[in-house]
């Protein structure tokens, strides 16, 4: 069941309007949790690394603390990638599948799909679906508009299409 294989991109200038609810982000020390990808999802982690832009949306490059292969940063506040992550709890959502769970949804970015879900503090989260590995990218709150998501969205995805292939990602790590 992959109900964000139908979602078009334009979904992701409502998704971005929405007051819906989430988790915390990176702290404001610059350190971001690392996630423990199994075998299967860290060479995948690791090719994604490799090839992820030295730009997003304009800024540089800043990986958090501490350095691993399966974080990522650009800018300050940062944009934080994460990749190896667990699936999100919402991916298995039956509300969110038939599109009435206000606090998330699904939309596509350059063949990219995507669970979009606000998170308290105002910052959004993007999780990858239907790629073999989760990947996770977290946005400060002045990116909060949907030009600017959408454009982070768009660095993005030639690098997650080129290392995560299409498939189901494994449930634990």
């Amino acid at each position: 069941m992959n109900f964000f294989r139908h979602r078009p991109f334009g979904l992701l200038a409502p998704a971005l309007l929405l007051a819906v609810a989430g988790c915390s982000t990176a702290d404001d020390d610059h350190t971001v949790a690392v996630p423990t990808p199994d075998a299967k999802t860290a060479p995948i982690c690791r090719a994604l690394d490799e090839v992820l832009p030295h730009k997003v949306d304009g800024l540089g490059r800043r990986d958090p603390e501490p350095r691993s292969a399966y974080t990522a940063g650009w800018g300050s506040p940062e944009i934080i990638l994460r990749c190896g992550i667990v699936r999100p709890p919402k991916m298995v959502d039956p509300a969110v599948a038939k599109g009435d769970d206000p606090n998330a949804m699904g939309g596509g970015v350059d063949g990219v799909d995507w669970l979009m879900e606000k998170e308290d503090d105002g910052t959004w989260r993007f999780t990858t679906s239907g790629r073999s590995a989760y990947v996770q990218v977290t946005l400060p709150k002045r990116l909060s508009g949907p030009d600017d998501s959408a454009q982070v969205m768009k660095d993005l995805a030639a690098a997650v299409k080129k290392t995560n292939p299409l498939g189901v990602a494994s449930m634990r790590h």
